[in-house]
């Protein structure tokens, strides 16, 4: 604990003998994770809870003593704990303001006692005790901590006289446990954070200030800097507010709230106490949450702002288009792309290299405080200087042109309708090579080996010779080791490649075949690829294809294969009409037979279309090309040679066919072609790549019901089944589980997987594995655990612990696996007795503070079952400090799925009639009952659950219909999900209880549509439908009679 809050937690200058601790997200998630270890330190380590500390934690406390309850001895202004030492000190000893603790039993007594302030006396203890584990247990731990080998530490504890050091001794382990527990999570919080940097702040306020203005379609009355100065790196901010990170500040006028003043800064933006006085002075407070970008801290502060972002999509859009097609931008490039011509090809490449350093240092580089001022420049200026050096850095899997983009203002740079291909001309499935790696040259003075010289010469007899001068240099040439990183560079940089380029444009054939044989080797280089896109040699490459020397056709595809990585480069192949080409390519093999009567001629053919098919495999990364290829015909052309025997074929293919599975229209395609087939017998073969590649793509393609039919009917779950035994290769092993996973979808391959004993081996993968392979073993367990008779095989080959340790986790798919398969177990109630007694349902409970909304509501279904099946379910959701108020404002989640969920969960909390109570008086009834205007049946039918359980709760009934929650609930009864139906009428039924709910029913139309219902085969609803109906009719016959006496 004392390494992690020395170096993990951010603290403030110190400041009369003393410092604190500053209000980040990081220090609040270390102070919750230290809360929430002594918090259940009294119940998990009951023996360690009792020891005495050596010295007392001391700090000054806000409690007041009427908090304490029993256990206590309390006057007005004291509290002793009844709890004493050997000497008969409390334990605990309070005079006010001043506290004393002294184990840690007291610690968790009190932290529970302080409830809702447990934040601050947390803070307040932290900052009051420098060096609490020396206090705690003594300045020796120290020394016992570095000496940790077994036999001193048996030897220290059996020395001891006093029988206290064994627990002493364990405690010590315990707090280191936890201080390495903090340094993880600290680490985790760190890589999770977002970080804005001036660039994406100013184009934010840029982009926002072009429809700001005065009109009821305007996004803002007004965004202005309280600035107008600018320092050298971008900020806003006066140095000493830099040194916190702080980047700007700007006012923002919102149509329907005041003037907001608001800090922008690397951790995100807040909101600040405002300017105090004319002088423009400014309060630098933090006043709100962090929020990631500006975009998104608007949306929350101001509904219009949301509302009217929603509405201009269309506009945002042609202005974006607009300012990246702006005319005086050609101009400029065109004098910029004149000096470059005349540079010889070093001065170019320095050129280039400093155009990268400058793009990388704006975009990366840590934000530093500047004291330089500088004028500010135009907007559209610097994005236009910024676009063309992102276009080549930026990768991820979601690549796009223009300045850095933060997730908040995504709406900001919608592409128009008719754009709509070049928006998403990068597939999700874009990660070979994310980013382009910097460019680097050979220092002029190192030591460069002979081959580098030598290669230097044969560039200059290639650049002056004659044609047998220059074939023989390039054979030359390719008796080097081109795969060496230092020979690839020596021909590119003595302007080898331009010369190599230039020969793929002659009429001589030996001089391109030497040529491509060249570019092909030195194109597996990243750099070398770049440097081919920017001379131009993709569309010479294309050319190639069309050309009758089969030899050159294979070269050149093979070199395209290598150089189409990355995003430029395969949109420069389709432009140039690459793709049709490439399709053209696989109709070579269409015609050829068994290996052993093929023709040399036959032969050839076959390479040519492998070729063609690696070069598409690349090029299939985006969604652009895939189009491209699927118009072209290459379904069909692919579907033929997946029933070749040639597997160095099948490779290339077969990924082709994988990558393109993403899309639905492949997928029809594939299962029309009977592709399906022919991968479930390639899943047979003993070429562990082909395998991999056959397994994904049926991963792919199993989303679809008829598909893991098809994979069934062909035998493919034996040989999936069977795979899942050899463990050597990661990546493999990760595609066959996908598939599993995706096959297990449908129950009946769930019963295949059990015969072929998948089911214990999945079991088996839940330890000691990468991430992609759990991601997809948990997932396929969900799925398996849907049924009883799996869900006690996972019991009993142990799978339920390895599924709860897997809940500590932060990879988000995982954690909405993990969850769901652990909520399938809980149905089973010896399965939740150990995920109770592992922490299960804490774990699942804590995961509702996971920022993805998936997470959070496969969290909310997976405690529905814990909930149902604990022992003493009413007792266990009580125990978790927090956890209803947690639950119940979770219903203000703009989240459809998060809110069914949230619903779900409270129906079953709500049967707790203590618990019931806890949640009224945390308003969960305003708040469900604001949800009722919705049209998402899922949301209605457990929405109509929790209010018909809310109901049985004091006034509930009257609450709800003060809230104008039965008029919408009325209409849900014309949906056309029974489940509605069923709910629907249960809620209505208990309102019914209450007159003027009743009247509110029947104005609505709710006698005629429960009328209905009364004659339907489910008993429940006919039973809710007759009892509201008798609650109305009830009403009416009393005011009747009451009109008439």
């Amino acid at each position: 604990m004392g390494v992690a809050l020395a170096r993990s937690a951010q603290w403030t200058a110190a400041r009369y003998g003393t410092r604190a601790l500053e209000t980040t997200p990081l220090n609040e998630a270390i102070l919750e994770e230290i809360m929430m270890f002594v918090e259940s330190f009294i119940y998990k380590h009951p023996q360690e809870a009792k020891y005495v500390f050596v010295e007392p934690l001391e700090w000054k406390t806000n409690l007041d003593p009427s908090a304490f309850e029993s256990g206590y001895i309390v006057s007005e202004t004291t509290v002793k704990s009844e709890e004493v030492d050997k000497d008969g000190q409390p334990l605990l000893f309070l005079s006010v303001p001043h506290i004393k603790i002294r184990s840690f039993g007291q610690l968790s007594r009190f932290l529970l006692t302080a409830k809702d302030t447990k934040l601050k006396e947390a803070q307040a203890c932290i900052e009051a005790n420098e060096g609490p584990v020396t206090k705690i247990l003594g300045l020796d731990y120290n020394t016992m901590k570095e000496d940790t080998s077994v036999v001193n530490i048996l030897d220290k504890i059996t020395k001891e006289e006093d029988p206290a050091s064994e627990i002493k001794m364990k405690l010590g382990k315990l707090l280191e446990q936890l201080d390495l527990h903090l340094l993880n999570h600290s680490l985790r919080h760190i890589s999770l954070e977002i970080r804005l940097n001036p660039t994406i702040v100013k184009n934010d306020i840029e982009l926002l200030k072009h429809f700001s203005g005065k009109g009821e379609q305007t996004v803002l009355e007004s965004i202005d800097y309280t600035s107008d100065y600018e320092f050298s790196n971008g900020c806003r901010a006066p140095p000493w507010r830099q040194i916190h990170g702080e980047i700007c500040y700007v006012l923002v006028k919102p149509h329907d709230v005041e003037t907001l003043c608001i800090t922008c800064s690397a951790e995100g933006v807040f909101l600040n106490g405002g300017k105090t006085n004319d002088e423009g002075e400014i309060n630098y407070e933090r006043k709100s949450e962090i929020y990631k970008d500006l975009v998104t801290f608007l949306k929350e502060k101001s509904a219009k702002f949301s509302e009217n972002m929603s509405k201009q999509d269309v506009r945002f859009s042609e202005e974006w288009k607009k300012e990246k097609e702006e005319p005086k931008e050609a101009p400029k490039k065109e004098e910029a792309a004149a000096p470059r011509k005349a540079l010889p090809a070093s001065s170019k490449s320095m050129l280039e290299k400093n155009q990268i350093n400058f793009g990388k240092s704006q975009m990366t580089k840590r934000l530093e405080p500047s004291l330089n001022w500088k004028a500010t420049i135009d907007f559209k200026e610097h994005k236009s200087l910024l676009r063309d050096i992102q276009e080549e850095k930026r990768g991820g899997r979601l690549e796009r042109s223009g300045p850095p983009v933060s997730p908040g203002r995504a709406q900001l740079i919608h592409k128009s309708a008719e754009k709509i291909e070049e928006m998403i001309s990068e597939s999700s499935s874009e990660s070979e090579e994310d980013e382009e790696p910097p460019d680097h040259r050979q220092e002029a003075n190192a030591d460069l080996p002979s081959e580098y010289w030598q290669i230097q010469k044969l560039v200059k007899y290639l650049k002056g010779g004659n044609q047998t001068a220059t074939v023989i240099a390039l054979c030359s040439m390719k008796d080097f080791n081109l795969a060496q990183e230092t020979c690839q560079l020596a021909i590119r940089d003595v302007g080898g490649l331009e010369v190599l380029i230039n020969l793929l444009d002659t009429d001589e054939v030996k001089c391109k075949i030497g040529s491509l044989k060249i570019l092909k080797e030195i194109s597996h280089n990243p750099q070398i690829r770049r440097n081919i896109v920017d001379l131009g040699g993709l569309p010479i490459l294309v050319n190639i294809l069309d050309s009758p020397h089969k030899s050159l056709k294979c070269l050149a595809a093979e070199t395209i294969a290598n150089v189409a990585k990355f995003r430029r480069a395969r949109r420069a192949v389709r432009r140039h009409g690459g793709i049709t080409k490439l399709v053209a390519l696989l109709d070579c093999a269409q015609n050829s037979g068994e290996p052993a009567q093929s023709s040399l001629y036959d032969a050839r053919d076959v390479e040519v279309a492998r070729c063609g098919a690696l070069a598409l495999w690349s090029c299939s990364k985006s969604y652009a090309n895939k189009e491209a290829i699927r118009r072209a015909g290459g379904i069909l052309l692919l579907a033929g040679l997946l029933k070749t025997s040639h597997e160095n074929m099948l490779i290339p293919v077969v990924g082709t066919l994988q990558e393109c599975a993403s899309e639905e229209n492949y997928r029809a395609a594939i299962k029309a072609e009977r592709i399906i087939e022919n991968l479930v017998k390639n899943l047979n073969s003993e070429n562990e790549q082909l395998q991999e590649h056959c397994a994904m793509a049926i991963y792919q393609c199993a989303e679809d019901k008829e598909t893991r039919d098809l994979v069934r009917l062909h035998g493919g779950l034996k040989p999936l089944a069977s795979l899942l035994n050899n463990t050597d290769n990661k990546e493999r092993l990760a595609a066959v589980t996908g598939a599993i996973w995706k096959c297990s979808i449908s129950k009946e391959n769930v019963t295949k997987f059990r015969e072929y004993k998948a089911i214990e081996t999945l079991v088996g993968l839940l330890t000691d594995q990468p991430e992609e392979v759990l991601v997809n073993v948990v997932g396929a367990l969900g799925e398996c655990c849907q049924e009883y008779e799996n869900r006690v095989l996972v019991r009993k080959c142990g799978g339920i612990q390895p599924l709860v340790n897997l809940l500590v986790g932060i990879n988000q798919t995982l954690l909405v696996n993990v969850t769901k398969a652990v909520g399938a177990c809980a149905v089973e109630p010896e399965s939740m007795m150990i995920i109770d007694r592992l922490d299960g349902v804490r774990l699942l409970w804590s995961l509702l503070k996971n920022p993805h909304p998936d997470v959070k509501a496969s969290a909310a279904w997976a405690l529905c079952p814990c909930i149902q099946n604990a022992k003493d379910a009413g007792e266990m959701v009580r125990s978790f400090v927090g956890g209803l108020e947690l639950v119940v404002n979770l219903l203000k989640s703009d989240n459809k799925e998060v809110l069914a969920s949230v619903c779900a969960a409270i129906t079953n909390i709500a049967k707790d009639q203590e618990n019931l109570a806890v949640i009224t008086d945390h308003g969960v009834v305003p708040l469900l009952s604001k949800l009722a205007n919705t049209n998402n049946d899922k949301l209605r039918r457990h929405l109509a659950e929790a209010i018909s359980r809310c109901c049985m709760w004091g006034r509930n009934r009257v609450t709800f219909g003060e809230y104008k929650a039965v008029a919408p609930l009325v209409r849900y009864l014309k949906s056309n999900d029974a489940n509605v139906h069923r709910a629907t009428a249960q809620a209505l039924y208990q309102l019914s209880e209450d007159a003027d709910n009743c009247i509110t029913m029947h104005e609505n139309g709710a006698v005629k549509l429960l009328l209905d219902m009364v004659g339907s085969p489910d008993q429940d609803l006919q039973e809710a439908a007759a009892g509201c109906i008798s609650n109305i009719r009830r009403l009416a016959l009393a005011t009747e009679k009451a009109r008439y006496t």
